[in-house]
């Protein structure tokens, strides 16, 4: 995955929405801003979203997943947001129920193979409940690729 693109550009701290709708919208804005994402990404995330959920109630800090087919996506990446407040998004696997998220993992792959691999890096983080601790309570948007570029274990095309 040395191709992924991930800066602090794309790590959005204190984002503020009421729903999961609006939370994915302005991560969505911002992917195609910089031409990441085509603008068909954003509808296409929210649907998926509506009809797949990718929240996880992980120890400590909730996480959702958001993430669709790679014909939406200019160039493979991966937002994080922390949220100023928690906001509700469905359970993965569970149709009822849903989970007050406060970090968001938007990934834009452009291959499905990819996708794969990435999702299971990003499951050891979520069974770290200091790690996302941290990561929920982290000001610094350097601090936070930082860390998830070590974790991810990926080598990184953007800030430095």
């Amino acid at each position: 995955m040395s191709d992924l693109f991930f800066d602090e550009s794309i790590i959005l701290l204190d984002l503020e929405g009421n729903t999961k709708e609006e939370v994915l919208t302005k991560m969505g804005n911002n992917l195609v801003e910089k031409d990441l994402v085509k603008s068909s990404f954003i509808n296409a995330i929210i649907a998926r979203e509506g009809e797949f959920a990718t929240g996880l109630p992980t120890a400590g800090v909730s996480v959702a997943i958001p993430h669709t087919d790679v014909e939406h996506v200019n160039r493979k990446t991966i937002s994080v947001a922390v949220l100023k407040d928690p906001v509700d998004f469905g359970i993965m696997g569970d149709d009822e129920a849903t989970t007050p998220v406060k970090l968001v993992f938007m990934l834009a792959m452009d291959k499905a193979h990819d996708q794969l691999a990435l999702l299971q890096r990003l499951m050891q983080i979520f069974q770290d409940e200091d790690t996302l601790n941290y990561l929920a309570n982290e000001k610094s948007g350097t601090a936070i690729k930082n860390l998830l570029a070590s974790k991810l274990e990926f080598s990184l095309e953007g800030g430095e």
